[in-house]
């Protein structure tokens, strides 16, 4: 079982941003995107097999805001930043939102599913 604090992930309204036809990850999302790799890089750890995500949600602020909007970005950081091969392993997802916290944070615990 793996814990890790994290920055506040974008949305998914801000995490992708459309050129013509072409859908590309912002420059927010970019930014958040390394900042979770160089977070993860001392775990040296990946998960190969199935597993359970569960994600404390710390908001920055009172604002109103859908908690299912923050997984694209968080997912897409925490498998570009090896923690998994890829979402898809994912059997067990569950997000709860905690208390406000300034400047937001998210709690991802991961860990193996037999």
């Amino acid at each position: 079982m793996i814990e890790i604090d994290l920055p506040w992930p974008p949305s998914v309204n801000s995490y992708y941003r459309h050129v013509g036809h072409k859908t590309l990850i912002s420059a927010p999302g970019r930014q958040y995107r390394a900042e979770v790799v160089r977070l993860l890089r001392p775990l040296d750890c990946c998960q190969t097999g199935r597993v359970m995500l569960h994600v404390l949600f710390f908001p920055p602020d009172r604002r109103r805001r859908d908690i299912d909007n923050h997984f694209k970005g968080l997912l897409d950081a925490l498998v570009h930043g090896g923690l998994m091969v890829d979402d898809e392993q994912i059997d067990d997802l569950r997000g709860v939102r905690g208390p406000i916290t300034k400047g937001g944070l998210v709690r991802v615990t991961i860990g193996g599913l037999a």
